[in-house]
């Protein structure tokens, strides 16, 4: 028999079964991942009471024993014998040898083993220690395993922060956990608890008082999950793909691994809510498609609405139905309609609580017609909704409610450090429950205007300059073999003839995209987008390419946009900045290349972490971590126990720092560019981003043909940010809307542009995300230099007017040739001082 008996010698090193778990980089749970919920205690966290409630309900004679009690197991066998089972016969001991080793059959052999194994586990451990296994191994139900992972389940708090009550109602799960929690039955958990406390009484662990006063206590355990401190679904389920790739999925959900990403709570959770508040205020400007349904439609027959809901009102028992029924996310919550005024509407919300929303809450709801058309604003409560209408509802800041809806549109932000990749937020879409498809990796949309930068970092590279001439007219282009004109058009359609680079592309002018890529021709176009991490089979070869044909996800383009913010640098985006094991020991430590020329090597360990701040890596790696696990992982960074030098990876430059600059400087137009003293007044299309104030800051708009599609990356040296607002459906378009003013019914005004859709919700999440950035502005690197020229013709200028400016040349690329000038534009001294000082757009 003890031949076949299992090896207990696992129990002395024994690995828990302990879920994955999500968190930022400022140790906020994201999420947690794994069927068993456990959280192993060490002896010393265990409150005394719940040890004198296990002893005095499962094993009062526990510390006196050697594994077996003779005197439970006869109380127990006379039991049997006399057609009473009394129970009594299993130790704690004993319940781990089965729960470890053994089923949980009923039969003498399977009784027999068990009391071979506890002797053997009496012999090898101590009391305390197997106290412990009992008490994290036990199951106590709802997939929690061990008193730490019920306390959360049930009670959603540390075991520490149980009361009595509470620790009594855990005691007494481990005789059937599935009928005797508060959740399933409050009535048998109850009465178990009285039980375990009747129990601590007569042992003398508790006083008459306490007895008294946890008994009368009433059962307030609910389901809980696990404690989450920071939402960020579409974050949690990236990491945890990455896991189940690097370690598999029962390594993933059993080895108690804690990942940190690199995203913080103040940046995600102002992402998301800049997404979500962009959305629900696009969705808003193209009107209000209903309610969910209704509780009392109208018959086509009906004469008096009125009289219909007096003979039939509403119960609360149908309320209650339909509200339970109803699909709802993010902020906003079902209610129904139980009374409608001129101006507001009375509601009632799941918990039974009346609320009013009051006209500001309801004007804005302009029947929805398509994409492209709303109706005639509403000048009543009941030109909107009726009685016993389902709707769903916010709450204001102001505790006011506002009528609402689930958006049709789709939308996702992502943020990135441009020195090392590392994701800063990312929110894949306005529910994660509503869609889990994350839009940040997965949607691959046309880009739009998003492209232009990459088309004329291209063009710098074969002899063009910011102050390059390029002829912004109309084209029209057949094609021989198939008969058709091809036609691209800018949006607007207006058309400046000859304009230079840098307001083109702060204009965002299609015509002049597309010459530019005719001149350097596609194959080299193509070949340079490339260099960006763009794959090739995702960039058309036609020249529809310079209008955004491309397909990319927003990950993708903001990872492009990178190179510019950093110098030139393709950064590799990542995630996940260290994994520890459950005993917190790092076994992984992100390692990325970094945007520097030259990178520094560092010569004293004590001053690793000054100099990895120096170089903005302090938010991946201090000097606390590069110990031989590091060493051993990564071996191009280490410390040298020779030399001390730490060694970090380059970023692969695929531009030169120039043509990075030159870029910035045209996308830093097209936010803070304005000319309203030409005959084509203009001002850059991200002008919105004026907002923030600051002026280092630069970024391009982008729509789509049809306007399916709306982007806006933009960034500082520091960050970069890409949102994107479109619809999954793709027979849908983002279309046009009404203004605020009291327009007739079908009357369209406004597209839904990149800088307009796409742009707000940017600029929200910037305007927090700076608040942490220093302005550091743009400076210009060696071999730029600055001169004057003439704005009609980008030629070298003499004049210091309004007709001249500074522009920025690579060193080689200076113009030679100097405008004719007409002496009757001089203007005054004074005005020549003032102009030196303007900033350059």
């Amino acid at each position: 028999m003890r031949s076949e008996l299992p090896n207990v010698e696992s129990l002395k090193d024994l690995h828990w079964q302990t879920p994955l778990q999500i968190y930022s980089r400022d140790g906020l749970l994201i999420s947690q991942f794994g069927e068993k919920k456990r959280t192993p205690l060490t002896f010393d966290q265990v409150p005394q009471q719940l040890i004198d409630a296990l002893l005095a309900t499962e094993d009062d004679r526990f510390y006196m024993h050697f594994g077996v009690d003779p005197i439970g197991m006869g109380r127990a066998v006379l039991g049997k014998l006399m057609g009473q089972d009394k129970g009594g016969a299993s130790t704690i001991t004993m319940q781990v040898a089965r729960n470890f080793f053994l089923t949980r059959e009923v039969t003498y052999t399977r009784k027999i083993r068990e009391i071979f194994l506890s002797f053997h586990i009496e012999s090898l451990l101590s009391k305390d220690e197997i106290l412990m296994l009992y008490i994290n191994k036990i199951e106590l139900g709802h997939r929690s395993f061990g008193f730490g992972a019920a306390a959360q389940v049930y009670y959603g708090k540390e075991i520490h922060e149980l009361n009595l009550a509470q620790i009594a109602v855990l005691a007494g799960l481990p005789k059937a956990p599935s009928t005797l929690n508060p959740i399933r039955s409050p009535e048998r958990a109850k009465a178990r608890r009285s039980v375990v406390l009747q129990r601590m009484l007569v042992s003398g662990y508790i006083s008459d008082l306490q007895y008294q006063t946890a008994k009368n206590a009433p059962i307030t355990g609910k389901k809980h999950g696990a404690e989450i401190e920071l939402n960020a679904p579409y974050v949690a389920e990236m990491a945890h793909n990455e896991i189940l790739k690097r370690y598999g999925k029962e390594k993933a959900y059993t080895e108690g691994y804690k990942v940190f990403t690199t995203v913080t709570g103040k940046l995600q959770t102002a992402a998301e809510q800049a997404l979500v508040n962009n959305l629900l205020n696009y969705d808003q400007r193209h009107g209000y498609r209903g309610p969910l349904t209704s509780l009392r439609p109208v018959p086509v027959s009906s004469k008096n609405i009125a009289v219909d809901n007096q003979v039939h009102p509403l119960t609360q028992a149908e309320i209650t139905k339909a509200l339970s029924q109803a699909n709802y996310y993010q902020m906003l919550v079902p209610a129904v309609v139980i009374a409608i005024e001129e101006k507001s509407v009375s509601i009632q919300l799941q918990n039974t609580e009346t609320a009013t929303i009051k006209w500001q809450g309801l004007a804005w709801a302009r029947p929805y017609i398509n994409d492209q058309k709303q109706g005639t604003p509403p000048k009543l409560a009941t030109d909107i909704l009726k009685y016993g209408d389902i709707i769903l509802v916010s709450k204001m800041p102001d505790d006011n409610y506002r009528l609402g809806q689930l958006p049709t549109a789709s939308a996702a932000i992502v943020s990135l450090s441009p020195d090392d990749g590392a994701i800063k937020a990312a929110v894949g879409g306005f529910s994660f429950k509503q869609s889990q498809f994350n839009r940040v990796t997965q949607a691959k949309r046309q880009v739009g205007s998003n492209i232009k930068p990459f088309i004329y970092s291209a063009a710098l590279e074969h002899g063009f300059t910011l102050a390059s001439l390029v002829n912004d007219a109309p084209i029209n282009q057949s094609d021989k073999s198939s008969g058709v004109v091809w036609r691209p058009r800018n949006s607007p359609e207006v058309y400046s003839g000859l304009l230079r680079v840098r307001l083109a592309l702060a204009q965002s002018k299609n015509v002049v995209a597309v010459r530019l890529l005719q001149s350097i021709g596609i194959t080299n176009t193509i070949n340079h987008l490339t260099a960006f991490g763009f794959n090739p089979s995702d960039l058309p070869r036609s020249q529809t390419l310079a209008l955004g044909s491309a397909s990319l996800t927003p990950l993708e383009v903001a990872t492009g946009f990178a190179a510019f913010a950093n110098g030139g640098f393709l950064i590799e985006p990542y995630l996940i900045e260290r994994i520890e094991n459950s005993d917190g020991e790092i076994i992984y430590q992100a390692n990325p290349a970094l945007a520097c020329d030259p990178c520094v090597e560092i010569s004293e360990f004590d001053e690793a972490e000054q100099a990895l701040a120096s170089l903005n890596t302090d938010e991946f790696l201090t000097a606390d971590t590069l110990n031989g696990d590091i060493q051993n992982n990564n071996p191009e960074l280490f410390i040298s126990d020779s030399d001390s030098v730490i060694e970090v990876k380059q970023a692969t430059r695929i531009i030169s720092p120039q043509n990075a600059f030159l870029i910035t400087q045209a996308l830093n137009t097209a936010i803070w560019g304005a000319d309203w003293n030409t005959k084509f007044a203009w001002q850059g299309t991200g002008s919105r981003a004026r907002a923030l104030k600051r002026r280092d800051i630069a970024g391009k708009t982008g729509t789509t043909n049809e306007a399916k599609d709306a982007w806006f990356s933009g960034f500082s040296k520091r960050l970069i940010t890409t949102s994107w607002i479109g619809f999954d459906d793709p027979s849908h378009i983002l279309g046009q809307t009404v203004s605020n003013s009291n327009l007739g019914k079908d009357q369209t005004t406004g597209n839904e542009f990149g800088g307009k859709s796409a742009q707000p919700a940017w600029i929200d999440f910037m305007r927090v995300a700076l608040e942490e950035l220093e302005d550091e502005g743009f400076q210009p690197p060696v071999d730029i230099v600055s001169v004057r020229i003439d704005k009609a013709t980008g030629k070298l200028t003499t004049k210091t007017d309004k007709t001249s400016q500074f522009e920025y040349f690579r060193l080689g690329n200076v113009p030679t040739e100097y405008v004719v000038e007409d002496n009757s534009s001089e203007i005054l001294s004074g005005d020549k001082e003032k102009q030196e000082e303007e900033e350059l757009f």
